[in-house]
Formats: structure tokens, sequence, C-alpha cells
């Protein structure tokens, strides 16, 4: 028989030697955790989702193996501490009311006795809980490969180039090590040399030493005629190459029906999708910026209370709201700097005149600058009174295949929405789909 043993070390170590426990116990107790996690965004703004969390689990489950003595059998020849009538070897007789056991506090009337266990995530084990096995969908990967925006960076030297771009001191060090190399003359090596010569012949002293001196300068003049000072070997110019530069910035936008048909339970709905959106985008970019546009009638950015909780009365024009996005990208969002992603919730209601304007905008503003634009329809139905799909169904739906950046869903309940968010974002869509 073979025996595995799971010893913990439960020693005080703040320097962080404990991660290997920590990352055991995560493992161990993943789906409670996942569970705990899920439920706790209920209650949180959009923007406060990526923080540290704190979670609760059941105490069951975590019970782990230890070694004790056994409470009922067995030979025992020991006295405990403070005894004062037994001495090793008495046999103590049975007590009365065998099996009431001791006084104590009084039970919990539901029959639980213990509270939830409580500790603290981490912002990372917290994102890497809830967002596992999703990624961004393929084509999305491919459009970021492509429209990566591009900086020049230094890639050594040429041999060529602009007058602009000339290096000096490259140029002038090659110079230098040339003549070095080459031995050519220093310009005062030449002057002392011509002064000597000048003053012998003032003072016609050592005739055959003039002449050896005048034979040296001509040989050395002619040596720093043919090793120029710069030559056009020596000169460089800085190279640039453009390389890309990834986009590690998004923004998120968030569109929202707000007018009277829009209950308070479908912008529930509504803002869930729009947390798990933003915890994923926050996972994979550096920085994320969230935009709310809601609309009736009339579309207007407002801040995230205004957009879940303020009333609205009017009708209900959805193009205003993706006219008023086509703004705010073109006034703060470049696309070529930013990555754009939108989520529009609805309850599918929409002007029949705006239909076609709302189809326009989508299919030739927003569609072509966004890497992902996902609509999502919430609340009890999805038929007009005549059992036809609703309006801005019918409208979006001409452009669903056609349009990759394009997806569309349905969610009737908050237990739908994560399965909808897995089914847009899992890394094999097929099969999410599928199941």
């Amino acid at each position: 028989m073979t025996m595995v043993m799971n010893i913990i070390d439960r020693r005080l170590n703040p320097k962080g030697k404990s991660l290997a426990n920590r990352q055991r116990f995560l493992k161990r107790t993943r789906a409670q955790i996942q569970r705990a996690v899920r439920d706790a965004l209920i209650n949180r703004k959009v923007t406060d989702v990526v923080g540290q969390e704190q979670v609760s689990i059941p105490m069951d489950g975590l019970k782990e193996p230890t070694f004790h003595h056994a409470q009922s059998g067995g030979l025992r020849e020991h006295v405990l501490p403070g005894n004062k009538d037994y001495m090793v070897g008495d046999k103590i007789p049975r007590p009365e009311g065998e099996g009431q056991g001791g006084s104590g506090n009084e039970g919990s009337d539901n029959g639980e006795g213990q509270d939830d266990f409580r500790f603290l995530l981490s912002r990372d084990e917290f994102l890497d809980l809830f967002l596992e096995d999703l990624e961004l969908p393929d084509l999305i990967k491919t459009n970021l490969a492509k429209t990566d925006s591009h900086t020049y960076a230094r890639a050594g030297y040429s041999t060529s180039g602009t007058p602009a771009s000339l290096s000096l001191v490259r140029t002038m060090r090659n110079s230098l090590s040339r003549r070095i190399a080459l031995k050519r003359p220093k310009p005062q090596e030449l002057l002392d040399l011509e002064a000597e010569i000048r003053a012998l012949e003032e003072s016609g002293d050592d005739p055959e030493r003039l002449s050896e001196l005048r034979v040296l300068f001509d040989r050395m003049a002619a040596k720093s005629r043919r090793v120029p000072y710069i030559d056009p070997l020596d000169v460089r110019y800085s190279r640039f190459e453009q390389v890309p530069r990834p986009i590690t910035q998004a923004v998120m936008f968030c569109l929202m029906d707000v007018s009277g048909s829009m209950s308070e339970h479908m912008k529930d709905l509504a803002k869930r999708f729009f947390m798990l959106l933003y915890l994923f985008l926050t996972k994979r970019y550096g920085h994320v910026d969230i935009v709310f546009i809601r609309h009736t009638h009339e579309a207007k950015e407002v801040d995230e209370d205004s957009f879940f909780h303020s009333t609205e009365t009017g009708g209900t024009v959805v193009s205003t709201a993706l006219a008023e996005m086509k703004k705010v990208i073109e006034t703060r969002y470049p696309p070529s700097d930013w990555n754009i992603y939108a989520a529009q919730a609805s309850d599918g209601d929409n002007t029949s005149s705006d239909n076609n304007r709302s189809l326009d905008l989508l299919q030739h503003a927003i569609l072509p600058v966004t890497q992902y634009f996902a609509y999502i329809e919430v609340g009890a139905e999805y038929k007009d009174w005549l059992g036809r799909e609703t309006d801005l169904w019918r409208t979006y739906k001409t452009l669903d295949g056609k349009e990759k950046n394009l997806a569309m869903r349905r969610v009737k309940a908050a237990n739908q929405i994560f399965p909808v968010f897995r089914e847009l974002f899992a890394r094999d869509r097929k099969a999410a789909a599928a199941s």
C-alpha cells in the first residue's frame, strides 16, 4: 500500500515564500472561487471591476488531512494534568447519560455552525479566474496586426543618405581611425619640421641635416596629400527603419436605449454584459477608456451613474447613438492610435423611418473602424405584436455574416449573460456555439 501525504507549511512568511501553498489552494478550490468571483460583480460599477476582490467560499471542501489521536478505541495509559481522583492504571467508570456530550454554546437552528472562509484575491488572480478560456476572436487578432501604428527607430549607419542625416561623430571617428592606420602626418608635425628647416636656412649651419629635413618634409607632405583628412569612405549617415508599434490602448463604447420601453431589468442585463466586456479588455490592453452613450430620440455622452440610473422620456431613434459614437471617435479616438470596441444594448425598438439610416451608419461609419461590435438584445420577448422580429434585430441581421466584426445575441435572464459572453469570446467559438 502506498500512502501520499501533503505537508502544508503554515508558518507566517511575509516575504512571499508561501506562494506555492496559495497556488495549490487556488487550484484545489478553483470552481468555488470562480462562482464567488462572478457573484461578486453584481453590485460593482463597470470601471471598478478590475480591482482586488474579497471573496467568500463555503468551508465545505476546505478540510485538509491532519494527524491526531483517535477519539475512540485503543488503550490510553496517561492521566491529564489537574486530575485529583485517578492514578495510572485506574479504570474510569462510564459517565451517566452517555452520548449527551458536555455543555457548550447553543447550536444554530439551521445546522450550520461555521462561517464562510474569506480571503483577498489579487487583481491578476481575479482576472485569471474570471476570464479563463476566453480570448479575442482570431479575426480580431488579424485586424490588430494589420492596424499597428509605426514609428521610426535607429537602425545603424549607412554610406549614403541625406545631408540632414549625416552623422558627424561617426564620420570623424572613421576618419581618425583611417589616418592613424595609414600613419598620415599630423599638421603640427609638418609645421614643426618646416620651422626647423627655416632655422637651419637662416643660420647656414649643418647643410647635410638641412638636406635630410627637406627630403623628409617633401615625403611627409606628399603622404599627407595622398591620405586626405576626410575620405568619402569615412562618411556615415544615420539610418532609420520603420518598425511596428503595437497599440496597447483600447476604448470601449457602451450604447444603450434608455427610453420608457427599457425596464430596470433590461438595464441590469446590459450592465452585466458591459462589465464583462470591460473586464475582458482590461486584461488584454494596458489602458482602456470607456465611453457611455445613451439615447432616446436624441443621444448624449454621459457618466456611468446617469447612463444606468437616470430616467428619460421620448421616442427611440438608434441612429442618434451611432452618430454620437462616430463624432466621439473622430474627435478623441483616432483608429490609428486606438483599438475600438462597442457594445450596444436595446430591447429592439426603433422608429421605422430610422432603420435605413442606422444601417448605413453602422455599415459605413462604425464597423470599418471598430475591432468588434456586439449587439445584445435584452428583454422577455423578442417579437413585436405581429409576431415578427424586432425592428433593430431585422435591421442589423442584414449585416450578420457579411461583417465579421459584428456579433448579435439575445439575452432574457441574468444567468444567460456569461454563457453568451463566453460564446462570443471563447478560444474555440465554433465549439462554444455548439455547446
